[in-house]
């Protein structure tokens, strides 16, 4: 679900636009989407924050935005300091990006995870990517 090589451990971000703009070059590096991908994610802030709950921002672009979508992506920022997101605290940030529909069954999953405020906790406070990944993949959703 979420390669080791697009999870980025104890990030700073002073702003969501720096954290989002982290988020998507992580998406941009991977080969998942094109630069204007994260200018659709910035356009969607400007909308409707993505801040979820228990910590966690789940930025992604616009409709517009698919257009830059090359293939489906995940991206995970942790952010122990966290950030603020329109009056709300996120300390992970994770990036989306899908072709068509992939996307909302990682949606799905990942609100599944972070219901539970048990999982949020372990991965706001993992100390290394291969913990974030065993508690994804250990999701039998």
């Amino acid at each position: 679900m979420i390669k080791k090589e697009n999870i980025k451990l104890n990030e700073k971000a002073s702003t969501k636009e720096e954290a989002v703009k982290l988020a998507g070059q992580i998406l941009v590096d991977q080969g998942a989407v094109e630069p204007a991908y994260v200018d659709s994610m910035l356009d969607r802030e400007k909308v409707v924050s993505t801040f979820m709950g228990n910590g966690l921002a789940i930025p992604h672009g616009t409709d517009e935005g698919k257009t830059s979508v090359i293939s489906s992506g995940l991206s995970l920022v942790q952010l122990p300091d966290g950030v603020d997101f329109d009056g709300n605290e996120a300390k992970i940030v994770l990036g989306i990006a899908g072709k068509g529909d992939e996307h909302l069954e990682l949606l799905q999953k990942i609100a599944i995870i972070f219901s539970e405020e048990e999982n949020a906790e372990k991965v706001i406070n993992a100390s290394s990517a291969d913990e974030i990944i065993e508690l994804f993949e250990s999701e039998d959703v």
